[in-house]
């Protein structure tokens, strides 16, 4: 069943907007943008993989479908197998249900993770770079596992103009791995890595959809705030101390945990605080899309969050590293708790 928001300006064309996940923080700032512009906007609410789900589509002109995970506790509360075939089968549906009904355009919001952070990634990433994201399990695996569903499905249907959108780290009212990376009492830096860091607004990314919708833009689409912050560049402006783990370190700390069950990212997530992933945003700047948050401001929004989401909560010891959802938020508590042990021995 779907529910259909009203607000419409006079003189100016009603279009009907779609959007899934419509109590997430995306699907919010999409139908923000879209009912302030004079546009209808209906919410997916029901089972996306039910046939029956065209029946909310009667009348709509283009869906956006949002898949990047914005809610961890609930993202991660699912069982990883059934999550990703659950999501494979949600896009597949919904590529059938768009075309039986007539829509005219579907946008995917995956993210820029499914290009993977790799040792050998250019600075930035070229337009065309294939989906090398390292893991078989996890949140960016699912990710890429539903591009490769739509990618397998949309040749079928030629009559739809189908957009993915990949924004770099989204901030702005979510709870993501990146959100709890930065939980932990200190930021998890991995001896010898030259990580990035890059963001992307969510009213940034709304805008990003309006202009793909306006200029009938298709394919794969990278969104970010322009350029990139060093990993001393954000423990400079957080003000956060770090810990300084080896990589090899790291990486046997995350996999036991994920493999005992205690920790439900993979120890692949640590790519992403490890080597570069900088993306381009060149196709939709040309279509005049320009994003009113550079990546300060985002990391500044991001720490305003993760205060609100941890004020009055306890500390997090070693024991309970992994509650924090992320590897590398885990292994930075787990390395910040032995430290402190060796300077209780020693007096």
């Amino acid at each position: 069943m779907s529910s259909t928001g009203r607000r419409v300006r006079a003189g100016r064309s009603v279009e009907t907007l779609a959007v899934t996940r419509p109590s997430g923080p995306i699907a919010a700032a999409v139908e923000a943008r879209w009912t302030d512009r004079g546009g209808l906007v209906a919410q997916l609410e029901d089972n996306l993989t039910s046939p029956l789900i065209g029946q909310g589509l009667r009348g709509v002109s283009a869906l956006v479908h949002v898949v990047t995970p914005t809610d961890l506790l609930q993202d991660q509360a699912e069982d990883p197998v059934e999550r990703r075939d659950r999501l494979v089968r949600e896009v597949r549906t919904l590529v059938l249900a768009c075309a039986a009904s007539a829509v005219r355009q579907l946008v995917v919001v995956t993210a820029a993770q499914v290009y993977g952070a790799l040792p050998d990634n250019p600075i930035p990433l070229p337009v065309d770079a294939p989906l090398r994201a390292r893991g078989q399990v996890g949140l960016f695996a699912d990710l890429v596992a539903v591009e490769e569903a739509l990618a397998e499905a949309a040749p079928a249907y030629p009559g739809l103009r189908i957009a993915v959108l990949r924004p770099a780290s989204v901030v702005g009212g979510v709870d993501t791995l990146t959100t709890r990376h930065f939980a932990a009492p200190r930021l998890l830096r991995v001896a010898g890595a030259n990580p990035t860091w890059q963001f992307c607004h969510v009213d940034d990314l709304a805008t990003a959809v309006e202009v793909t919708l306006d200029r009938r833009l298709a394919g794969g689409l990278p969104v970010a705030s322009p350029g990139y912050l060093t990993q001393e560049e954000v423990e400079q402006r957080s003000g956060m101390r770090a810990v300084e783990v080896g990589a090899s370190t790291a990486g046997a700390i995350a996999a036991r945990l994920h493999r005992l069950g205690t920790l439900k990212s993979p120890e692949s997530d640590l790519d992403f605080v490890m080597h570069p992933l900088v993306v381009d945003s060149v196709t939709l700047s040309a279509a005049g899309w320009t994003p009113a948050y550079d990546n300060d401001l985002c990391l500044a929004v991001l720490l305003e969050d993760v205060a609100a989401q941890t004020r009055g909560a306890p500390r997090f010891g070693a024991r309970d590293a992994a509650a924090l959802g992320a590897a590398s938020a885990a292994v930075a508590v787990g390395a910040t708790a032995a430290i402190m042990r060796r300077r209780r021995r020693k007096g």
